[in-house]
């Protein structure tokens, strides 16, 4: 599938509106990744503001520790935001394979997290969902921050100089922010900041609670516990940010100027970009013309040998076949040498008795929970690819809910699959 000059590949992430999609650029073989909206449903949802916020936003930031936005374009009934693709994955997975983090470490991530916060809010833009999930690392481990999606920049904020829009996720959240008086954009994204810290050194939240009113008075009170394996210098910086009064909470530049942040510290080194115009953004919205978008057939999408080793996790084709439930995360794939009919066939089948409702398109389907977890209803993605006429994979990705959650749903899920997963035959050499 070919949007413009962009060659599309396997699907990275989904959410309300749209997907990410690998793609690679075929004038200069450079790998992006693209965020492909739906126009008819940012416009079902008056979501339009929103996304022109968040492109314009993007446009805003040129630093080495946020995701570049390269270019904005639009056919008929799609948006497509081209953006830098980070190859190392979410901060958040390296949590959740590896536990807390040593000190140098958390602290050079944190380091790069402060430098992007800094420097958009120096652009007056405020990220205001600022959570491991969504920062990542490239190859080379250096932090990205992306997802701009909630944020907001100075145009926007009310006469009193204030926002007034409660977002975000709620773990990560300032208490100002739950409150109805109006919040300072800056000191709510050091909250989050210290929020992250917390979670890099201990490997786990300071303010987790099940009930949602019980979390939001740990938050308001600032009642959390700190390891002992915390240095004493550590503690001293996340109390002074994990303040409840944004008033005396520590800022960025005072941050910068600990004991603790300092050590090994080195100021970002890049070129300040030209004034950025944001007339172009509502054209996007306008833009009747046609980018000569290939459309698919219909059959699964091929998945050749280089996109099958991709997806295998450290290049090994034994993950594909024997898929440890130790291993399964948010995303996992299986084999099956059935056809495409009877595979969609039988998730549908297997999704239904588990309270799941079925959509599908194509050789594509969402399941969709129909009851409300821990975050909200849990919502998987299917897709079969044809690696050869008698052999298919079929991906299966967390879209929305609990990871958790997720996890329980595919011990269910699989053992009702048995019937379709192929298994290969351990390979043995004959003896003369």
């Amino acid at each position: 599938m070919r949007v413009g000059k962009y060659e599309l590949g396997k699907t990275l992430g989904e959410g309300s509106f749209g997907k990410v999609k690998f793609a690679r650029n075929v004038e200069t073989g450079n790998p992006v990744a693209i965020k492909i909206l739906n126009k008819n449903e940012v416009l079902r949802h008056k979501m339009v503001e929103h996304i022109k916020r968040e492109i314009s936003t993007m446009k805003l930031i040129k630093h080495p520790n946020v995701v570049q936005l390269y270019e904005v374009m639009a056919s008929k009934t799609k948006i497509y935001i081209v953006l830098e693709y980070v190859d190392g994955g979410e901060l958040f997975d390296k949590i959740v394979n590896h536990g807390r983090l040593k000190e140098e470490e958390a602290r050079r991530y944190f380091q790069q997290l402060i430098n992007a916060v800094d420097y958009c809010h120096s652009r007056g833009v405020y990220h205001r969902d600022l959570k491991p999930e969504n920062l990542l690392l490239d190859s080379h481990g250096v932090l990205k921050v992306s997802d701009f999606g909630l944020s907001t920049f100075v145009p926007q904020l009310r006469g009193d100089g204030l926002l007034h829009t409660a977002c975000g996720t709620p773990n990560y959240v300032a208490p100002e922010v739950l409150n109805d008086g109006g919040y300072d954009g800056a000191a709510a994204d050091v909250w989050s900041c210290g929020v992250i810290l917390f979670v890099l050194l201990a490997g786990y939240l300071p303010f987790d609670e099940p009930n949602i009113a019980s979390l939001y008075k740990k938050i308001s009170r600032a009642d959390f516990f700190i390891p002992s394996h915390f240095s004493s210098s550590t503690k001293k910086l996340i109390k002074r940010i994990l303040d409840p009064n944004p008033l005396t909470r520590l800022t960025i530049p005072q941050i910068i100027e600990s004991e603790w942040f300092k050590v090994g510290y080195k100021p970002p080194d890049f070129e300040h970009g030209e004034q950025v115009s944001l007339d172009d953004v509502d054209a996007v919205f306008n833009d009747s013309e046609e980018h000569h978008v290939t459309e698919k057939k219909e059959r699964p999408e091929s998945m050749n040998a280089f996109a099958l080793i991709s997806r295998s996790q450290g290049f090994n084709l034994g993950n594909l076949f024997e898929k440890q439930m130790g291993l399964v995360k948010r995303e996992t794939r299986f084999t099956s040498k059935c056809s495409p009919n009877e595979i969609i066939s039988k998730i549908e089948e297997t999704a239904k008795p588990l309270g799941f409702n079925v959509r599908k398109r194509n050789y594509k389907m969402r399941l969709q929970g129909d009851k409300t977890g821990r975050k909200g209803h849990l919502s998987v993605a299917t897709e079969v690819f044809e690696v050869a006429p008698s052999l298919h994979v079929v991906e299966l990705r967390k879209t929305g809910g609990d990871t958790l959650e997720f996890h329980n749903f595919y011990k269910s899920f699989s053992s009702g699959l048995k019937d379709i997963v192929w298994k290969s035959e351990p390979i043995t050499e004959e003896k003369s």
